[in-house]
């Protein structure tokens, strides 16, 4: 439960607008972020440092947390989910906020391609709002799994 709740005010209650808006187009904003989210868990990893494992943890989660926020992480891997788990055929012709409107893609492949799932990792016929909150769910469970195997097997 500690988990959870310093996962929680680190990534919505200490995260700023300007981090927020700037941590994946900037590396200052996502590491000042990333320091900002980790620095709760060190009432679970113990500070000062009791040992290299709780180092280890520590440094995991704010890495990780880095990687994972700076760069989206977690839209490449709805897209691998979708693309390993949906194997109807598509005809995607470009709308919405996803693609261009000119864009026209249409083929018998699991999933779209990557051009035009990049924004969310799901394809332009997912509502904005539903690709945006899925995003945001597997977002959060990268960071919560990752930080639960960091705190339980470093």
């Amino acid at each position: 439960m500690e988990q959870l709740l310093l996962h929680l005010i680190g990534d919505y209650i200490t995260q700023s607008d300007w981090m927020a808006q700037n941590k994946t187009k900037s590396f200052w904003p996502a590491w000042v972020h990333a320091q900002v989210y980790s620095t709760p868990f060190l009432l679970l990893t113990g500070f000062p440092f009791h040992s290299e494992r709780s180092w280890m943890a520590w440094w995991t989660i704010l890495l990780t947390h880095f990687f994972i926020d700076r760069y989206r992480l977690a839209r490449y891997v709805v897209w691998a989910k979708n693309w390993a788990g949906d194997w109807r055929p598509w005809t995607m012709i470009g709308s919405g906020s996803h693609t261009k409107p000119a864009e026209i893609w249409s083929g018998f492949q699991p999933t779209p391609p990557w051009r035009f799932c990049k924004a969310t990792g799901y394809p332009p016929s997912s509502p904005d709002w539903l690709a945006t909150w899925l995003l945001i769910i597997a977002d959060n469970t990268l960071h919560l799994t990752i930080n639960y195997a960091a705190l339980r097997w470093l």
